[in-house]
């Protein structure tokens, strides 16, 4: 906590700035440039130091995802079933079904066709039935029996009582069913569900593919004002690389010079392009407007924004959930259920009726009660939303994210950049003298302000160009410290201060979150400025939502009382004012003691000790910036529109999940007794190759109802 405490102190300012517009208004002119630039080099740092932190456990990590996407490193099911295939396919021709010889016209059985169905098999059972057996060892090693275990048995005992019937048949002349239809009918069909899976999972995981994509395979460097042509992968930090207008940019950087809008959309899901120039940090991956962009590279390869992008959805798709730990515990007992069910079919129909039976029941029970839908009822749902929120500036790095979002009580939301839009705006001009409009008072404020690069008079002047006036040019223009600032205009001393330095309530009808300025003329007030941070579009709607879905909003903040307590007036919400970071994180403690299911939304950065206690912590609008290792889950931008999306991400990756665990386990107890012959005094049997049919539908189901996971942003 020391560490996380000592790194998030230095952040907030913007509040404070609004409130004090007077004793913050104006830095000394000749630091102002030096300043931004710091600014953009300390984000930088913390945003390296992220990526360091975040980076440490790449390798492990991404060996581990290999081999939950190949299930264990079992074969290639693609190639194993297009080759096992033809084998399968005339195994199928030339033996009888249930081992009754019927003329079907799909059917052609001869002399020693038996001999050669044998042969075929056991090629079938050590090439395609590999994989199966390969994991049921794995299993069985970490004492967890499950899907590949019922498979494998299902697969061996047909097989091998199959092949007992041929040398019985021929040794004793007397007539013994086989089963090797069913073997390779079974087998097969495995292999294709396996396939099925696989492509259901690689396609759930594009998201990674589609973002490496987005940067060019050469960047142009500038070399002693010449330029030459470099492949990305030899990009080292420090290049200076040029954009030309509808180029992407090859790498994370700074812009040196140049001016131009560039469009992140596809990295962050903000469709506006965004103004980029001199100082600010830069996106490898975004497309460059209509400008000419000469770029320093800041980050390459793995620590570039996009490989942590790619790296958060690795990492969401290796986390094990509670849902996922449930529904392995869920296929453990079906295991044991499958078993004893097997045990208790095979020595039932042995007493009824004979051993043919008896394994054809034992057989069936096993084939059918393999719960590799619910293995797979989990992974791909998460895998599937993991991709969308990642097309959509939503990052999730951990599973439980999710399930723990739908359960939620209480957001904790920071106000600045979070509910408000954390710049500096005009929200509204007053006259104060019949002498003056609006116009007059905003083009003399304007020229005040005229010349300074700070953030509020940049505003004021943007402001005053939008609204289509031009500014009086003064002169003398002096900072008053700790006030604001003076100056001449037609031998005429105009003031532009604090309403705290000017001393005299004006009753004036202020606005949520605003700061008013006043303007004086020869010390008599003859207009107000009224500065703030604006609520958000989206914010209104996301409370509304969250109190919809009984999660109450409760808003945490640095900033002073009366910023704080408009905000939270016009949205209909709790607040904290004056919260440093220890007081949030004592907030956020006090209400999980009392039970209370906590999600925590901030800036990433100065939030980092509240989003590491929140059972899920948001880190919005943090960008390149993004304190990774804090939070839970990663908003790109600073919408609140986002959070309200990730909500429903979250709502809708519980049902689907829920969806598949339903379907698959409860599949499964309906099959099982069915499989087991409970129905057949009636007529009803299940045989294996129906069964492997239905077991194979109930895989191929639940993979079709996770890829319609939808989100509607």
């Amino acid at each position: 906590m020391d560490t996380k405490n000592e790194k998030v102190t230095k952040k907030k300012v913007e509040g404070n700035q609004l409130e004090h517009h007077g004793e913050h208004h104006h830095h000394e002119k000749m630091n102002e440039n030096h300043m931004e630039h710091h600014h953009v080099e300390e984000k930088h740092k913390e945003h390296l130091h992220g990526a360091d932190d975040h980076n440490h456990e790449d390798h492990h990590k991404h060996h581990h995802h290999d081999e939950h996407h190949d299930h264990s490193g079992h074969g290639d099911f693609k190639k194993l079933f297009l080759y096992n295939l033809p084998l399968g396919l005339i195994i199928m021709w030339i033996s009888p079904i249930m081992g009754i010889n019927i003329p079907f016209p799909f059917q052609f059985t001869f002399k020693y066709s038996d001999i050669i169905a044998s042969v075929l098999a056991l090629i079938m059972l050590f090439f395609g039935g590999k994989p199966f057996f390969q994991g049921a060892v794995t299993e069985f090693k970490q004492k967890k029996p499950g899907m590949m275990a019922l498979v494998s048995m299902g697969v061996g005992i047909s097989f091998i009582y199959s092949f007992y019937a041929v040398i019985m048949r021929y040794a004793t002349k007397n007539e013994f069913k086989d089963f090797y239809f069913e073997f390779a009918s079974l087998l097969l069909i495995m292999l294709l569900g396996h396939w099925i899976e696989m492509v259901a999972l690689g396609k759930a995981g594009d998201a990674q593919k589609s973002l490496a994509k987005l940067l060019p395979k050469e960047a142009n460097v500038i070399v002693n004002d010449q330029i030459f042509k470099k492949e990305i992968s030899q990009l080292n930090i420090g290049d200076v690389v040029r954009v030309q207008a509808g180029e992407n940019i090859p790498a994370d950087g700074i812009v040196l010079s140049g001016e131009s809008r560039v469009n992140e959309s596809l990295l962050t899901g903000e469709s506006k392009p965004i103004l980029k120039k001199v100082n600010d940090m830069i996106i490898g991956g975004s497309t460059n407007g209509n400008g000419s962009l000469d770029i320093k590279v800041v980050q390459t390869g793995d620590k570039s924004f996009i490989s942590q992008v790619q790296q958060l959805v690795r990492d969401a798709q290796n986390q094990p959930s509670k849902a996922e730990d449930q529904a392995s515990k869920v296929a453990g007992w079906l295991f044991y259920i499958a078993l004893i069910a097997s045990v208790l079919a095979f020595i039932v129909w042995l007493v009824i009726v004979d051993l043919q039976t008896a394994i054809i029941f034992a057989v069936t029970t096993l084939v059918i009660a393999c719960p590799h839908a619910l293995g797979l009822a989990i992974p791909l749902v998460i895998s599937k939303s993991t991709s969308l929120g990642a097309t959509t500036g939503l990052l999730v790095k951990n599973r439980e994210a999710y399930e723990l979002t739908t359960k939620a009580n209480i957001v904790v939301l920071d106000k600045t950049g979070t509910l408000t839009t954390g710049e500096f705006k005009v929200l509204r001009v007053d006259s104060l003298n019949n002498n003056y409009n609006v116009k007059d008072i905003t083009a003399l404020i304007s020229g005040l302000e005229m010349g300074s690069s700070h953030p509020i008079a940049q505003s004021i002047i943007k402001y005053s160009d939008e609204q289509g006036i031009k500014s009086k040019k003064f002169t003398d223009i002096n900072i008053l410290s700790g006030k604001g600032l003076e100056g001449v205009y037609n031998k005429e001393k105009y003031t532009l201060i604090s309403q705290k330095a000017f001393g005299e309530d004006l009753k004036i009808n202020n606005l949520p979150g605003a700061t008013i300025s006043i303007l004086t003329l020869n010390g008599k007030p003859i207009g107000a400025i009224l500065l703030g941070d604006e609520l958000k579009v989206t914010s209104r709607k996301l409370i509304d939502t969250l109190k919809k879905k009984k999660i109450t909003p409760i808003m945490a903040t640095g900033d002073n009382e009366s910023a704080a307590s408009e905000v939270a007036k016009e949205l209909g919400i709790e607040y904290y004012s004056n919260q440093s970071p220890q007081d949030k994180y004592n907030l956020i403690d006090k209400y999980k003691k009392e039970g209370k299911i906590v999600v925590m939304v901030g800036d990433g950065v100065n939030d980092a000790p509240s989003l590491a206690l929140s059972d899920v912590g948001i880190a919005i609008g943090a960008g390149t910036q993004v304190a990774i290792d804090s939070a839970d889950v990663v908003l790109t931008q600073s919408e609140p529109g986002d959070i309200e999306s990730f909500i429903e991400l979250s709502f809708n990756t519980n049902r689907k999940m829920t969806q598949n665990l339903i379907w698959g386990a409860g599949y499964n107890f309906i099959a099982i007794p069915l499989a087991a012959g409970i129905l057949a005094s009636i007529g009803f049997i299940i045989t294996p190759a129906i069964g492997a049919i239905l077991m194979s539908l109930s895989t191929v189901i639940v993979a079709i109802n996770a890829m319609t996971l939808r989100l509607n942003k």
